[in-house]
Formats: C-alpha cells, structure tokens, sequence
C-alpha cells in the first residue's frame, strides 16, 4: 500500500509517532490533578492560602488598598487580579474577595469589605461593581517585609510581571482561618483556631523543640469557630491534633426563656459554622409538620447584623423543653460534625499534618524570612555604610574634590578622577559623591552624615550577631508572634463541653454545699445552704420562693455540689441528676422546670431524693440498699448497686400496683431499723433484715397494715441500732410536733398495724411528717402558703407516744403544714438567731425561701 503513496503523505506517515493510549491518558490526568493540587485546591502550609488568596492580598497591597487608605471598588481589584495574576474567571476571584470579607466565614476576616457581602442566611453578595474593599491591618501583616526579598517570586502567566510564591507571614494563618479544598484524588478540612491560643503553641515550641503534639494542645485548645457553638466532646479534635485526622461535632447554643404567659421559649442565639440559618428555620418548619418534633408551636428568625443570631422557638403549653432540645440537636444542623483532614502543601507536595508538624513548618518558615529580610536589611546596611564611609572621605578632602570637581570637563571624567585620587574611593562612592547636594556640606549636615554612619555601624553589628545566633533569631520570631498575639488576639468564641467519659467535670466545680428544693409543680433548683437563717420554736416564718398561688415547697434538702441526686418518682422510676447540674437561683427564685433537666413525664412527680457521694464507688454501692415504701404501706429493698448506671430515661424503681405510689425512699447499710408511720396517727418499727433485697422490678412486701380507705403511709425512717443520740419527730398538719425516743416504739414484725406516735384530734390534724433527728440539726417546715420555717431540734421537747405534743409553727386559718424536712448541723455563724421563741415573728423583709418536702438523705 505504501508504493501508492505521494512524497508528501510518505513524510506525514514518518512525523506519526504511535503512543500507548492507556499511558497517554495516564499522564495527562496525573499533569492536570498535580496542577490542581498545586495551583488551585490545597493551601501552602507556610502561609495558609492557595494561590487565588495570595493574588488578591498581593494585588491589593500592590495597589496600595491598605487599612488606612480609602476603600477602592471590588470590580477594580477583581480586574488587577485577572489582568495580572489569575487568568480565570472573575467569578473565582470575586467569591474568594468576598469569604475574605465574611466575619461568619473567616475567625479574623483579611479584607475589610464595605456594602453587601451577603449573609449567615443564605443571602449573596452584591455585585462587584456596588461593594468596595481594602485590606484589615491583619492581612498587612501578612504582607509585611514582602519587599525585603524574604519570599521567591516567580513569573506570572504571561511572563510579564513576578509574583510571590508565599507571603512572608507574621500570621499562623493556616490554623487561624482554616482552609477546604478539593483537589484530584485528595481534599483538605482545616478548622479555625484562636490566635491567642495558636501563638502560645508557637511559642511553647520554640521554648522546647523537642514538645509533643499531646501536650501542645495544652495551649491550643481545640477549634474556635467564628460562629461561636459548643465543641461536643474532646476525644475527635484530639485525634485530629494527634494524626491530622479527626472528627468535630458542634452544637448550637440555645436558651430557655419564658415568656409574660408563662409559656416557654427556645431561643438560638449560637449556630454551628457554615449553617444557614433560614434553610435551619424551614427545616425545623419541615419537622413539626411531619410531627417529628412535637411541641414547637412556631418558628421565627430574628437575626441581625447589630444583634446576631436570634432565632425563637415557640413551645406548646404541655412541651417539655429539653426533649425539644435534645430532637433539635438530633434531626437539625444544631448539631453538626466536620472532619478534620490536615492536608497542606509542604515544599509543593501534600502531606496530612499533625498540630506539632503545623506549628512546626510555620515557625520554621518564620525562622526563614527572619533569615532573609536579616541578611536583605544587612546588605542594605551595608550599601549605605559604603556611601556614608565615601561621604566622610569626600568631607575630610573637601576643598580638593570641589577642585577636582571643577576642573573636570564631564561627569564621567570627574568620577574617575576622584576614583583615581588616592583617597579609597570606588565608583559607587565616586558616583554618590557627584550626586550629593551642596546643602549636605553645611556643618549640621556633615554631623548628620557622622552620626548616620556611627548608627549604622551599630545596626550592622547587631544584624550580623543576628545572622550568628539562632537563639536570637527566635527570639526576634517570639517578640513578634507576642505582638502579634498582642494586637489581633480575641476572646475563644466556641466553647468547649467535655464529655463525662473524657474528663471529671468535677474538678472544675467548686465543692460546697447547697440547699436543693422541688416544688409541688415541680420547678427545682439550688441555693446556698446559708441562706436559710434559724428561728426558735413558734415564729411565723419566712416566705418563700415565688410560685403561683397553687404551688408550694415539697421537698427541701441538703447536698454537696460533687454529689449525685437519685430521683424517686410516684409511679416508681428512678432518675439521676449531678448537683451542679441543677439551676442556681436565689433563695426567693421560682426555679426551673425539672422536666427540663432530666426526661421526666409530665404526668409523674418526684417523691423522693437520696444524695450519693460517689456512684462509681464500687465497695459502697456493693454494701448499701435503697428501701422504698409506698401509700398504701408496701416495702422494698433493693441494692445501691442497682441504680448505679445512670440512664437518661430513668430505669424502673419498684413495680407499683393500681391506685398506690411511692412515698419516701432511704439508704441504708442493711443493718439499720425501719419505722413507718400512717396518717392516723401509728407507727411500726421492724428490724431491716425482715425484708430481704430484691430486683428493681419487683413489687415488695407488707410493712404496715393500711386497713382504712382514708389513712396511708406519711413517711419512714431508718435507724441504725447504734444511734442512740437520735429521737423520732412527728408532726401533724395544724403545727404540732414532738420528739420520742426510739425505744418507746416495741419492736415488731413488718406489716402489723403499729402502735400509737401521736394523739390525732380535730386541733392536731392528721399526721403528716415523720424524721429521725438529733438536737444538733435542724427541722425545716414548708407550709402550702410558701411559708418556710428553720428552728433547731433542740427547741422542741420530748413527749411520749401518746401525747399530742407542742406548737411548732403558728399558722393562718387557710394554712397547714406541706412538709418537714431536717438540715444537717450548720455553722453558727452562717445563721441568725431569733430570741423571741413565745411571740410570733413577722417576715424578714426581702427574705424568701424555696419550696420542698420530706427528702431523702
């Protein structure tokens, strides 16, 4: 076939080369994924920006745009970039212009922007042509030195023009502002950081090179988005500080208000980074239609530019609001995780960091310009000495080179003859000589010329011990990275939640102890113990905790902030509650909802409270037992050990029968006695180990015999046999009590019917409280008014069995006694006495308490 072939197609066939497809294919997509990898989607890890960021800060300065001149508009800046630097589209450049300008989407913006950039909802920016730009002093300093020859510049596109390869950084910018990109076969996911907290790991580096990356997060805490939020949990932003890979989970911050109605409000003042606050509105609208999320009655987005984020949550009356909470964190982008993946270029090729090799590669990127803009600033000094050391040859001489001078017949004749005059003069010197100015040959300015020389001297002896001392040079990088910190530092915005099983919490909970009070509404909350001052026997009281006028105090009881609450409800669950996690409020407080602290149904109260120093304790919980009665005068025994396992749902106490509740639960050692006593009036006391221990599911056994429709169990109590100081305190609901010793009551077996406690009458009332005290504590007595009273046990007498016993507290026609409780032994001076035990006292102006009842210890 070839013989039929012209000369001419011969030649073509020749110039064919045959390629393998599959290699061909191979290497051009390898060459395009390198220059994306380089040129568009990963930052460098000396300066934190990728190309387009780096040719609109340098344009910019070029321009001379700087924090102290005029804005200039967008569109000019976006036409130098393209011109000059970026030969693609301006929309590329724009966007890039414009995320520079969001404080939502930068931790310290670098351009300051003025017009519309858009919003946190969603909105775009103006057009380029309306908004105007110039740069923040931060970005500047990103910039500073640029001049001094401390970074490589290359061609541009076109050859005509240099631009830097990488800024000469006073800023870790890479972990300030983070960065994302996606690249070809490879992405990166750098969360920002605060400055303050990235300079002090900077700076412990240089103090210790040798410093682990576990114990640089000592200083660099965990991410600080610009946004604000709650880091949930440490353990995945520490494998992303440990391997450079890892896993964040943000929260938004919410509160709960009510509002003049009395109805609830969840308001978001706090959304995760990157959230778009409108799209978080519909989705939360998408929910409640659904009926995903149940009790949100409206949704409203009350943000702003002056007041920030500001999105209301209306709830239905019967909501409870931290199940709301809880399905918002689950089904929204409250709560929202991002993947740590440390991907930067280092020396143009990527590499997955770790927090140590972060700091690393910038510090020791710093140490480099150091090093050149040193040497750039030496030459420089150099330079200028030569002339100087010319001038002072020239000044020393001055009457022959104004000769010399003259007689020459041209500039380049002069110049060598003064080159040639024997004095040490070279060209440069020559040169500068013939081009200085006669006013420098006044005597001022020939003192000026001398001391000139003699400061640079100096410099130039301080830039050369410079360039012969590392210590020195970092620490030139120290005093800059503190100025640094000093001027552009803020606050961390994202706090930080540790998680129970990374941390004991309790370390940063001071230990001190607090009265806890319920409601009979149930609102709960705590207030310092000392707040409650002591009255004697018969004083009216003090009021209480603002409720509504249905309301009153239940339960009232004294704990230690490090302890944990067991919750024991009527209808036989049993709930758990850290102290501290229970809402501070002043004595004359109304509290917050219990429901909102732990998942409490709206148709169940709490009965009961037993405070447990320590449940991880193994040996205590292993050798103690919760005993439960009921109403209708069931008990049961079950061990601490049992309800150990803290369940946020709560987990089942006691099997409760139809038309009972639970009444009062107790711990003991399994060695203690039991006392129960009815409303009309009798008491049984039987040994503990009459009732043998059993599951959380089981039902109990008989312990008092509750034969009448109209009477139940008021209270029980469990004494050890070895507590002889203690007396058994009974009082009715019209204010009478006494004491009795214990051994008054004949030990008997459970479920009999008991003997007599107290005399009940029409005067008394019926029983209503039962307590094992001591005459160093004190009794604490709630009135369904909102009454409170504090009166030590000592105060009031023993009695007998069968006595009606003393007036405790003086009470309004309308008013009975709600609860009793006792305080353990306070310290004197943390109360006030009242002397007039016989005449009834008015309230204390102002003072107030909360309302309780007859809680468990």
């Amino acid at each position: 076939m070839e013989e039929n072939l012209t000369p001419q197609e011969t030649n073509d066939s020749n110039r064919i080369i045959q390629i393998n497809i599959e290699e061909q294919m191979k290497t051009a997509y390898i060459d395009y994924s390198m220059s994306v990898i380089v040129g568009r989607a990963l930052p460098d890890v000396r300066d934190g920006l990728k190309p387009v960021h780096r040719r609109v800060l340098y344009a910019m300065n070029d321009l001379g745009i700087n924090s102290n001149k005029p804005y200039k508009k967008s569109a000019r800046i976006v036409g130098e970039v393209l011109g000059k630097y970026h030969p693609h589209g301006d929309a590329s450049v724009y966007d890039t212009m414009v995320r520079m300008a969001q404080e939502w989407s930068m931790r310290h913006t670098l351009i300051d922007g003025q017009g519309n950039f858009g919003s946190q909802d969603g909105d775009g920016p103006a057009a380029m042509r309306y908004t105007e730009v110039r740069l923040e002093k931060i970005a500047e300093a990103m910039l500073e030195d640029i001049e001094k020859e401390t970074v490589d510049f290359q061609l541009n596109f076109d050859d005509s023009l240099e631009e830097p390869t990488v800024l000469p950084t006073r800023i870790p910018q890479l972990l300030v502002n983070g960065s994302t990109g996606i690249a070809v076969g490879m992405a990166t996911n750098m969360l920002p950081h605060n400055l303050g907290e990235v300079v002090d790991g900077c700076i412990a580096f240089i103090d210790n090179r040798e410093i682990s990356a576990e114990d640089l997060m000592k200083y660099v805490k965990a991410p600080d988005f610009p946004t604000g939020g709650t880091i949930w949990g440490i353990d995945g932003v520490k494998q992303g500080f440990l391997t450079g890979r890892g896993r964040v989970v943000l929260r938004g911050k919410m509160q709960i208000d009510t509002k003049p109605s009395g109805r609830e409000q969840i308001v978001i003042t706090e959304v995760p980074y990157q959230v778009n606050r409108d799209s978080l509105c519909d989705k939360i609208g998408q929910l409640v239609i659904s009926k995903t999320i149940e009790g949100i009655a409206h949704v409203n987005n009350e943000s702003n530019e002056k007041e920030g984020t500001r999105i209301v949550i209306d709830l239905k009356r019967d909501a409870v609001a931290n199940v709301v909470m809880n399905q918002l964190y689950k089904f929204t982008e409250l709560q929202t995780s991002y993947g740590i993946n440390n991907v930067a270029l280092v020396k143009g090729r990527p590499r997955t960091l770790n927090l140590r090799e972060l700091i690393q590669e910038f510090v020791e990127f710093r140490h480099e310009v150091v090093v050149r803009r040193t040497q750039y600033e030496l030459r420089e000094a150099q330079k200028r000495a030569h002339i100087l050391q010319g001038f002072l040859i020239a000044l020393d001489h001055l009457d022959e080179v104004i000769a010399l001078i003259r007689s020459s017949a041209t500039p380049d004749s002069a110049k060598e003859a003064l080159v040639n005059a024997g004095w040490g003069l070279d060209e440069i010197q020559a040169k500068a000589i013939l081009e200085l100015r006669l006013q420098r040959l006044t005597g001022m300015e020939r003192e000026k010329i001398r001391e000139e020389y003699d400061s640079l001297m100096k410099l130039i002896a301080h830039l050369q011990e410079l360039l012969g001392n590392e210590g020195l040079r970092y620490d030139v990088i120290k005093k800059e990275l503190i100025e640094v910190k000093d001027k552009f530092a803020t606050p961390r915005k994202s706090e930080i939640t540790y998680l129970a099983n990374e941390m004991n919490v309790l370390d940063f909970i001071a230990e001190e102890d607090v009265v806890i009070t319920i409601s009979h509404l149930g609102y709960i909350k705590r207030t310092s113990a000392t707040e409650y001052r002591q009255q004697r026997r018969g004083g009216r009281g003090a009021k209480a905790s603002r409720t509504r006028e249905e309301d009153f105090i239940e339960h009232i009881f004294v704990a230690s902030t490090h302890h944990t609450m067991l919750f024991f409800t009527e209808k036989g669950r049993c709930y758990w509650l850290k102290v501290y996690e229970i809402p501070e409020g002043e004595k004359s407080s109304k509290g917050r909802a219990i429901q909102n602290l732990m998942q409490l149904p709206t148709d169940d109260k709490v009965r009961a409270i037993i405070d447990v120093a320590n449940l991880e304790d193994k040996e205590f919980v292993q050798s103690h037992y919760i005993v439960l009665c009921t109403k209708q005068g069931v008990i049961k025994k079950t061990l601490l050990e049992d309800f150990s396992r803290p369940r946020q749902t709560g987990v089942n106490a006691i099997t409760i029968m139809e038309g009972d509740q639970l009444l009062d639960a107790r711990m003991t050692d399994g060695s203690s006695e039991i006392m129960m006593a009815v409303k009309s009036g009798r008491a049984i006391r039987f040994p503990e180990d009459k009732v043998r221990p059993t599951g959380r599911g089981a039902i109990g056994v008989a312990g008092i015999e509750v034969d009448d429709a109209n009477d139940e169990v008021i209270g029980m109590i469990c004494v050890k046999k070895e507590d002889t100081e203690k007396t058994v305190l009974v009082v009715s609901e019209n204010g009478f009590g006494k004491r009795t010793q214990i051994d008054e009551y004949r030990i008997t077996n459970r479920g009999g019917k008991g003997v007599k406690t107290i005399s009940v009458t029409d005067k008394t009332g019926p029983l209503v409280g039962i307590l094992d005290v001591t005459e160093k504590e004190d009794l604490m007595i709630t009135c369904k008014s909102g009454m409170t009273i504090r009166t030590s046990i000592a105060d009031i007498r023993e009695a007998g069995r069968a006595t009606q016993g003393v007036k405790l507290i003086n009470l309004q026609a309308s008013d009975s006694i709600a609860a009793i409780t006792k305080l353990d032994e306070m310290e004197e001076e943390n109360t006030e006495s009242i002397e007039n035990p016989e005449t009834p006292e008015t309230p204390a102006a102002g003072e107030t308490t909360e309302p309780v009842e007859n809680p468990s210890e």
